[in-house]
């Protein structure tokens, strides 16, 4: 660093985080002390701009190599936004979420939303995302049959041999896992260091993967307890059409027994009760925008036709008490009126239909608070396909809002994340989602910029391989609607249901299980390439998420092949050990949980960048390249002064990884390193860590 005549602009620096937003998470109507930071008796002054309101900061703090600069301002019910004006001599210079720009970009003010809070044990929380049905079986009495009912046109298949892969068409597969497995693996997943778990569907659902939910009310019994087991399943001559589903009289009285069904929420919440035992969390998936058409208020495999304490469905009868609930085109249908509006147009999938229907929507909102409540006590809802509920996008606003208000009362610490892919900057005001999965700001650029593959693997972009700049104004730019409250709790994951293995796209082989084979998607990967990725995950700012299996070494092409099986006693030890010390790393360590991010240095296939509070830094460099570079790191931008001497906290290569300390030396504010080929490195300052 020199004293000289133009503005410094890498040591301009404020964010939301604590140390540049007091108190960081503000009430409505109160005062917030608003900070930035300036090379010491480097500029002449700064502003903090609000519209077209500007107030002089004042300096309030000499530090290092640092001047900080503090503005209070009395803030009112509505989101405050802001951006800061840098002046020396005639130089102007403008500071937004995008960093310092001779120019205003609106787009990237910083922003407070008074009175939002998101829950302090989600900022950071590792979370695992667990596809029930292919974690553990640890109850076999509840399996599904072979030939126990008809979905989808073919008989379900009870698979026998856990370590199959998934068939192309396998929604009708069942492995056998269930919340015993879960519960049962609970010490795995404590050790591992999770501090909560994400399940996919849990409810009563014909599916393997129960996002045709038949039953909000209750768990699935084949997740759950099967405690009274009567009827018998399909014959093998029976034909596989929707009505035969009357014959499969197993599968109806499983799953609407009222005491298995009673008996499968009573588990549910002894697991989430020996999972708060171990300081683990629980959030369900949350489907919202459609159900199934096996739901009791469709009713089209007529499997609550004639049970007894079961209303017609509305696919049986138009005077069913949920006619409503679905919008249908063909008055004259009934019955069996298969006229009506499906998600997607998928008839499966019946869209529900919240506009005409009070009564559907305050029973949604009755179950949004239920299972965040005693007996259950779930810790928030991940909420599907989000902003396609309702018809309309003012309606869907309007349902959101009040959700928000139902499960914060019940339980204001349970949290709301939304899947959404684009902008989701409007659901993210402070009164309808918490947060969002995290694919336009992490999943797709970390992807883009390691493997140079699309999230499905079904494409690959030479031009966004390595791509040092394509992948910071990514990150930058689509996490810019997020307020850092928003920005502390995002699920960031590199894989999950939905789309292929990141192990798998490490193999840049493009195409599905239809294409290549499942056997392909083990083929050629690159581990070094998933340590870098996991080591991003643990250090970037937000909720780094495991999807089961991950690290253990899973692959897969998109869905149905990444619903794999976890493969116990075939786990991958060596990326097991790996994942256990990146846990450890990330949570040993306050800036990784909540603190600022800066990038330090991009370069093709290089990225550095740093985690900092006003008393603590962590450094992360990842070298994707095949060859060993040299860098030269600018770490004085964080706090790190002249003469500190760095240690290691881990570093990977290609082959492995070790948690052997190494010391580095900076000199003028600058780490000269010599960084391996295809490799990740940690450091912090050697005086602030523990027994080395």
């Amino acid at each position: 660093m020199s004293h000289n005549q133009l503005i410094t602009y890498r040591a301009l620096f404020s964010d939301g985080t604590k140390d540049y937003v007091i108190p960081e998470e503000p009430e409505p109507y109160g005062s917030v002390a608003i900070r930035f930071r300036t090379e010491k008796n480097n500029i002449d002054f700064v502003y903090l701009a609000a519209g077209k309101e500007k107030k002089l900061m004042k300096k309030y703090l000499q530090k290092g190599s640092f001047d900080f600069y503090e503005a209070v301002v009395k803030l009112d019910e509505d989101i405050f936004y802001y951006h800061f004006e840098v002046h020396k001599g005639n130089q102007i210079c403008y500071y937004t979420k995008m960093g310092p720009s001779a120019d205003f970009i609106n787009w990237y003010k910083f922003f407070i939303i008074p009175g939002f809070k998101t829950p302090k044990w989600a900022k950071g929380a590792v979370m695992y995302q667990i596809f029930t049905d292919r974690f553990f079986n640890g109850d076999k009495s509840n399996d599904v049959e072979t030939n126990e009912y008809v979905y989808i046109g073919g008989g379900t298949v009870k698979v026998e041999d856990w370590n199959k892969y998934p068939a192309r068409m396998g929604v009708g597969e069942f492995y056998g896992g269930d919340l015993q497995g879960v519960i049962d693996k609970l010490d795995y997943l404590s050790g591992l260091g999770i501090d909560a778990i994400y399940f996919n569907p849990l409810f009563v659902s014909p599916s393997n993967h129960k996002y045709d939910i038949q039953d909000y009310d209750y768990i699935d019994p084949h997740f759950g307890k099967i405690v009274r087991d009567e009827g018998s399943t399909l014959k093998p001559d029976q034909r596989p059409d929707q009505k035969e589903n009357r014959n499969a009289s197993k599968y109806i009285s499983r799953v609407t027994n009222k005491e298995n069904l009673e008996s499968s929420n009573q588990l549910f919440a002894e697991l989430v009760k020996k999972a708060h035992q171990r300081g683990i969390r629980i959030i369900l998936d949350g489907v919202f925008n459609h159900c199934g058409s096996f739901n009791k208020w469709m009713d089209k495999e007529r499997i609550y036709e004639s049970q007894e304490g079961y209303e017609k469905g509305a696919y049986i009868s138009e005077d069913s008490p949920y006619r409503k609930f679905f919008r249908f085109f063909d008055e004259s249908s009934w019955p069996y009126n298969d006229s009506y509006d499906g998600w997607w147009g998928h008839n499966t999938l019946p869209k529900l239909n919240y506009e005409d229907s009070g009564e559907l929507y305050n029973y949604i909102l009755h179950i949004g608070r239920k299972w965040v409540s005693p007996p259950f006590h779930a810790d928030g809802w991940r909420l599907d396909v989000a902003a396609d509920l309702g018809h309309s996008n003012a309606f869907n606003h309007i349902f959101w809002k009040d959700f928000r208000k139902a499960v914060k009362e019940s339980n204001p610490e349970a949290i709301i994340l939304a899947e959404h892919y684009g902008d989701s900057g409007e659901w993210l005001r402070g009164d309808e989602w918490d947060t969002v999965m995290n694919y336009d700001a992490f999943l797709e650029p970390v992807t883009w910029f390691l493997t140079g593959m699309e999230k499905h693997s079904d494409d690959y972009r030479e031009d966004l391989f390595g791509n040092a700049d394509s992948f910071v104004q990514s990150l930058i730019h689509h996490s810019s609607s997020f307020s850092t409250p928003t920005m502390q709790v995002c699920m960031n994951e590199l894989s999950n249901h939905d789309h292929s293995r990141f192990l798998t796209r490490t193999n840049k082989k493009i195409g599905r299980i239809n294409t290549l084979g499942s056997h392909a998607a083990n083929e050629g990967i690159d581990k070094g390439v998933f340590k870098e990725a996991v080591v991003f995950q643990m250090t970037w700012p937000g909720a780094p998420t495991i999807y089961y299996g991950d690290e253990a070494g899973v692959c897969g092409f998109t869905d149905p092949d990444n619903r794999r099986t976890y493969p116990w006693g075939k786990e991958d030890k060596e990326l097991i050990a790996f994942h256990k010390e990146m846990i450890r790393i990330h949570k040993e360590n306050e800036e990784l949980l909540t603190g600022s991010v800066k990038f330090l240095k991009e370069e093709y296939n290089i990225i550095c960048f740093g985690r900092f509070t006003m008393t603590r830094q962590t450094v992360v460099l990842l070298n994707n390249n095949t060859d060993e570079r040299e860098a030269e790191i600018p770490v004085w931008e964080i706090g790190i002064e002249d003469h500190t001497k760095l240690v290691s906290l881990i570093y990977t290569s290609k082959e492995d990884f070790s948690t052997k300390p190494l010391l580095f030396h900076v000199n003028n504010g600058i780490l000269k390193i010599r960084i391996p080929k295809i490799s990740a490195i940690v450091l912090k300052p050697l005086e602030q860590v523990k027994d080395i």
